[in-house]
């Protein structure tokens, strides 16, 4: 990339007359690419290969049982590797000479009133985000991005997930710094000059006009850490080979890291992450037992057939439980380190208007919202965190989708900007305080449900939307097919004590989770309510798991209520606000609340500019 640092925060007035200067991304972008695209390739080639391989190693041993040679096969499986690496060099050369022709043709520009980014080798594509447009620049980097220190950029105009991120690829980490202290600087200055000739043409304030940042606390600065900070100030240090000069971003008027405590259990309460190690590691555990049944099928069965007649069913069953429990352990132990190591080196603080959130030892991603983009504020607890009293915190936002260019995006994102993952329920007011300010005065949810609805709850929740109810009811209507088959064939007389006994335990689980039903139900009775004020909306469904959502007046799309027959016989209706956040929008309703309070909701929802007499 062109050597000169981008550090004027200047807004456009200051931009010279000339025209903008081109900046070619780093030229790590040749290499580094190749290496991603290259280690794909070699994934497809080993798994493709591992079976032709095979082949050719049981041709082999086939062969020296016949004419006691082994020399055709062998000679065939080292042509076979041959030939495999002659593949693989062929596809570097043309990889790399793709990238280096890509990288000849990708650049950027920072215009008088736009950023441009052009791409294509055959098809182009030139990108142009006018600096006003601009909602968020955030910056992602992989491992092997980070060590050579280079990330990318990505630019979000807001247009929600249909619409593309714009990406700026393989930026040295300091240059990636400046340009996002540029262009948040372009665009307050392009905000600035809209404001003053709005402000010349008419002196009302507009309606729905964004948030205006309110002052943090003078002295809210809180950073205690943890122990996997000092990884990331030594990622800091080290800043990676092509780093260049580090950037100084401003000091933040608020900011806080997590303790050692929450760093352990925001790992320990990660189930999504766990799921998906689990089924990775037994996936992985299958294609070796299969590999091994390929590769040696007759010593294999031998195994089999010998461990078949050796030892009891019941004890073989007994050590597939024993190595499923141990493959469950090691799965959790690998998601807990994963969850740490991803929010190793967090950092949520404000920088102006700005909410910004830094975190991962490992692949490293900094993300940002402006205050006049925030669609709600969301408390969450999952079952976990409700028993020891602590929720996640999050701001809603809209989001777009990653650009077709970048492939560092490889794990699940959370609807929204994490600001906690693990905070303590009596601390959100003190965090909220110092983060976003603006919403101090966000009304306690006090207007709860009808009293009817306990009733109707556990009618839904136990029974039509009930998990243990409907496995009680598929494993009785199984048994009774089992039983019916019975009767007319003696031969499966004999297994009707095993599936009834199978049943039986079924039971067992299926009442425990009637027993929880009935208790999450009790609990979003007496939790769930809504409450409104000038500003904002606030709804919360409260259970075994509980999400508190509150929106700001200016950021609902529409509102309303609606019943069906059963509700308008109980004399409750159903609340709905939503939101832009979201691929399409995101919806939070409260059921069966009272019909005066709904009518209440639907009176303050209602816009007052239609009622001209007010």
């Amino acid at each position: 990339m062109n050597d000169e640092k981008i550090t004027s925060p200047l807004g456009p007035a200051a931009t010279s007359a000339s025209a903008p200067e081109r900046k070619h991304v780093h030229a790590s972008y040749i290499w580094l690419g190749t290496l991603r695209s290259v280690g794909a390739v070699l994934v497809v080639l080993v798994v493709g290969g591992i079976s032709s391989i095979t082949s050719l190693i049981r041709a082999a041993s086939y062969e020296y049982q016949l004419f006691g040679s082994q020399a055709f096969g062998y000679g065939s499986v080292f042509m076979t590797i041959i030939l495999a690496l002659v593949v693989v060099l062929v596809v570097v050369a043309l990889v790399v000479g793709i990238h280096a022709w890509a990288w000849r043709h990708l650049w950027y520009e920072l215009g008088p009133e736009e950023v441009s980014v052009y791409s294509g080798i055959i098809s182009k594509k030139r990108v142009h985000v006018p600096y006003d447009r601009i909602q968020t620049v955030d910056q992602k980097a992989s491992l092997l991005q980070r060590a050579f220190g280079v990330c990318n950029v990505t630019i979000d105009t807001a247009g929600g997930a249909s619409n593309k991120a714009v990406l700026i690829p393989y930026l040295r980490k300091g240059d990636a710094d400046a340009l996002r202290h540029e262009l948040y600087a372009r665009k307050m200055g392009m905000s600035a000059a809209t404001t003053s000739a709005r402000a010349t043409v008419d002196a009302a304030p507009p309606t729905g006009a964004p948030i205006v940042a309110a002052p943090a606390p003078a002295g809210a600065t809180t950073c205690q850490g943890n122990v996997l900070d000092l990884g990331e100030e030594a990622w800091q240090q080290f800043g990676g080979v092509f780093a260049g000069d580090t950037f100084d971003m401003g000091a933040p008027s608020f900011e806080y890291r997590l303790t050692n405590k929450e760093l352990v259990f925001t790992g320990l309460s990660n189930n999504g992450g766990f799921i998906l190690t689990l089924i990775a590691i037994l996936a992985g555990v299958s294609s070796i037992v299969s590999f091994a049944f390929d590769l040696f099928p007759n010593e294999s069965n031998a195994i089999m057939t010998d461990a078949a007649s050796r030892f009891d069913p019941f004890f073989l069953v007994l050590i597939g439980g024993i190595v499923l429990i141990a493959c469950t352990i090691v799965g959790w132990c690998i998601s807990v380190l994963g969850t740490c190591v991803q929010y190793g080196g967090f950092h949520a603080r404000r920088r102006g208007t700005r909410v910004e959130v830094e975190r991962g030892l490992l692949k490293h991603q900094t993300e940002s919202l402006d205050l006049a983009r925030v669609q709600s504020v969301i408390i969450k607890q999952s079952f976990i965190r409700r028993l020891i009293g602590y929720c996640e915190l999050s701001l809603g936002k809209v989001d777009a989708a990653e650009s077709e260019n970048s492939n560092e995006n490889t794990g699940i994102t959370p609807q929204g900007l994490i600001v906690h993952p693990f905070l303590k329920v009596d601390r959100v007011h003190e965090v909220l305080a110092g983060l976003v300010p603006e919403f101090a005065d966000i009304p306690d949810a006090t207007t709860r449900v009808a009293p009817v609805a306990l009733r109707r709850g556990l009618i839904r929740r136990c029974l039509w939307q009930g998990n243990g109810f409907w496995v009680a009811v598929s494993v009785a209507a199984l048994q009774i097919v089992a039983h019916l088959i019975a009767a007319f064939d003696p031969e499966v007389v004999g297994a009707i004590p095993s599936i009834d006994l199978i049943c039986a335990i079924i039971y067992g689980f299926a009442a425990v989770f009637f027993v929880l039903d009935i208790i999450g139900s009790v609990y979003w009775y007496r939790e769930s309510a809504f409450a409104t004020n000038k500003r904002f909306a606030r709804i919360k469904n409260g259970g075994l798991s509980s999400m508190d959502v509150s929106v700001p007046r200016q950021k609902i799309q529409f509102g309303n209520t609606k019943t069906n027959p059963f509700q308008r016989m109980a004399k409750t209706a159903t609340i709905q606000m939503r939101t832009a956040a979201g691929v399409s929008g995101t919806t939070t309703q409260l059921i069966d609340v009272s019909q005066d309070n709904a009518a209440s909701w639907l009176e303050w929802i209602t816009p007052k500019t239609s009622h001209p007499a007010r």
